[in-house]
């Protein structure tokens, strides 16, 4: 048996710590990639737990499953810029708030509006330098037309999406700056903005001046944000010792044999590997400078130091021996006691999760 283990207690811990931070400015929980990794509707009921009832998506099914499954009144917010018909039909059947990142998609929004006999609500997004979704804050004539000429849409918010908040702060003061400036220039045009939102966890974590109206936070909730904080991780996977054997000197393991037991070593055979997302990361992109050299340098301790992954068995840390495979590892289990059944804890970021049931404990 094998399972992905959400702790309420850690959970609960970081959403009154980000609330608290937060200091009154509401949160608006992102769901995307099944809740990162660890549930939709569980994490959703558990930030309603806590008072939390504004929630970003990136799909439809996602805003399905919150409404049909108590969250008739919660605020859902599409992340996405879609002028897909079928799309746009269901999300306004759900009553979710859409994002409006072009001309083009506004024109698509208030047409199938307009044959609804509806008015539809949307927040406008702002292309401040993430180069995906967005009008580009030169384009004024179309950013103001949208409130102008699309009757049929009801603008209540206006947001953009920080590219570098991890990394640059000067950068990230720029970016908020030309996005003050957009937000200005709309209300100067004599139209209201509604709720105004730039943050996502890391600019949330280091800039606090730019809170505004509100917040997006995911990756903060589960505590997995690259920053000395007073996050917790949530979340580990378990499985338990399958087989308990002992390698003779020379004997190896794994594919490629690229370890070799120095002496007779007892190993625990564990059935979680690289499909369960073992040792899967997130590079957030080689082209950043200092990723490059964080690969360089783990590269290097596992050349001279042999620095292999560590699970915990028997609350005993221990180094994994021979390649991850796609379903086992073997476990350098010498100097403590261990047998058949033993619970293993293996560290493994919810947003690479496959094959295991998650249970929140």
């Amino acid at each position: 048996m094998k399972a992905y283990v959400v702790e309420k207690e850690a959970l609960s811990h970081n959403i009154e710590l980000l609330q608290k931070m937060a200091n009154g400015v509401p949160i608006w929980a992102v769901l995307k990639g099944n809740g990162y990794g660890i549930g939709v509707l569980p994490l959703a009921r558990h930030l309603a737990e806590a008072g939390i009832d504004h929630f970003c998506v990136t799909e439809v099914r996602e805003a399905e499953l919150l409404r049909e499954n108590g969250f008739e009144d919660a605020s859902i917010l599409m992340l996405r810029s879609t002028g897909d018909p079928a799309e746009l039909n269901r999300l306004m059947d759900l009553r979710v708030i859409l994002t409006i990142g072009s001309w083009e998609t506004a024109c698509a929004i208030n047409a199938i509006a307009a044959e609804r006999a509806d008015v539809v609500e949307a927040h406008l997004k702002i292309d401040t330098g993430m180069g995906r979704y967005g009008f580009l804050p030169e384009d004024m004539d179309h950013i103001l037309g949208v409130y102008r000429e699309q009757k049929n849409i009801a603008v209540s918010g206006v947001y953009t999406h920080f590219n570098c908040a991890f990394g640059s702060k000067k950068l990230t003061h720029q970016e908020f700056e030309t996005f003050q400036k957009t937000v200005s220039a709309i209300r100067e045009a004599g139209f209201e903005t509604g709720t105004v939102h730039c943050c996502n966890s890391s600019a949330f974590l280091r800039f606090p001046e730019m809170h505004c109206d509100g917040v997006r936070l995911g990756s903060a909730i589960l505590g997995r944000v690259p920053f000395h904080t007073k996050l917790r991780p949530v979340g580990y996977a378990e499985a338990h010792v399958e087989e308990l054997r002992v390698l003779p000197k020379g004997h190896p393991t794994g594919y490629g044999a690229m370890w070799t037991a120095r002496e007779d070593t007892p190993v625990a055979i564990v059935p979680i590997g690289w499909y369960n997302g073992f040792r899967e990361r997130c590079d957030g992109g080689i082209t950043r400078f200092r990723d490059c050299l964080s690969l360089i340098l783990r590269g290097l301790r596992g050349i001279f130091f042999r620095a292999l992954p560590l699970v915990e068995v028997n609350g005993h840390k221990c180094r994994v021996v021979g390649q991850i495979g796609m379903l086992h590892i073997a476990v350098d289990v010498r100097g403590i006691e261990c047998k058949p059944g033993d619970r293993v804890i293996v560290p493994i970021n919810p947003l690479h999760v496959k094959g295991m049931k998650i249970q929140y404990r």
